[in-house]
């Protein structure tokens, strides 16, 4: 049976109603990814994340950012290679000691918003990140787009690198994603969602299909994903 990994990004709406959307989207999603506190997220809803994601079986990633709370992560800051290492090696220790407290261990990183195309496409940038991961836990594996700067990075540095796509972002026609600043970047249409990632799920390309968790509708989203999978013959697992 073939079999993809399905992840979402965690942690990164406040109060009670967030809290409750990732507890129900994590019933059918295998991996999270867990925002570290700097774009979103503090240290308590990330341990109560992390061990809802050991109760349910879920593996668990850190999902850092760039420090800029007011812009979501998602607008690109001048940060220097050594600095952006820096950042996500700092985040990256803090849920890694949250998660290993609550008797779990954490399996991946995935870079989070401005940061995550930085990475992608910056070289030094790229380079010095994956060398800091690489030296904190060799046993972590990265999570992003395929044939870029951060695939060079990690496959440089000895890293596991997991090919991702995107159930819920519209792409352009050269395969890169659209810019979120354009209308229709972001699905809303749950069978638009479902389509995609079973689109991206045969297609080979990929190994895990991203669902965000603050896109409205999130754990509805996340559930008709995997069932469609599923239907399709499908498995859903962790990458690990």
């Amino acid at each position: 049976m073939r079999t993809i990994d399905l992840n979402a990004d965690m942690g990164e709406l406040p109060g009670a109603t967030g809290r409750a959307s990732d507890r129900e989207m994590l019933r059918y999603v295998t991996s999270a990814n867990i925002a570290c506190g700097f774009h979103a997220g503090d240290a308590s809803t990330m341990r109560e994340t992390a061990e809802r994601c050991l109760e349910l079986g879920v593996a668990i990633g850190a999902h850092p950012g760039l420090p800029d709370r007011e812009g979501f992560g998602r607008r690109r800051l001048a940060v220097g290679a050594v600095e952006a290492a820096d950042m996500v090696l700092y985040q990256t220790g803090a849920l890694k000691a949250l998660v290993e407290a609550a008797g779990g261990t954490l399996k991946h990183v995935k870079l989070h918003g401005a940061l995550y195309h930085m990475a992608t496409e910056d070289d030094a940038l790229a380079m010095a990140v994956a060398q800091a991961i690489a030296r904190f836990d060799g046993r972590l594996a990265l999570f992003g787009l395929p044939d870029s700067a951060w695939s060079g990075a990690a496959s440089a540095c000895g890293l596991a690198f997991v090919t991702e796509g995107f159930a819920d972002r519209a792409y352009l026609p050269d395969g890169r994603l659209m810019p979120r600043d354009r209308e229709d970047a972001v699905h809303g249409n749950l069978d638009s969602v479902a389509d995609q990632a079973l689109a991206l799920a045969n297609g080979g390309r990929f190994g895990t299909i991203c669902l965000h968790g603050d896109t409205p509708g999130a754990a509805e989203h996340a559930r008709m994903v995997a069932e469609t999978l599923r239907y399709a013959g499908i498995a859903v697992h962790s990458a690990g």
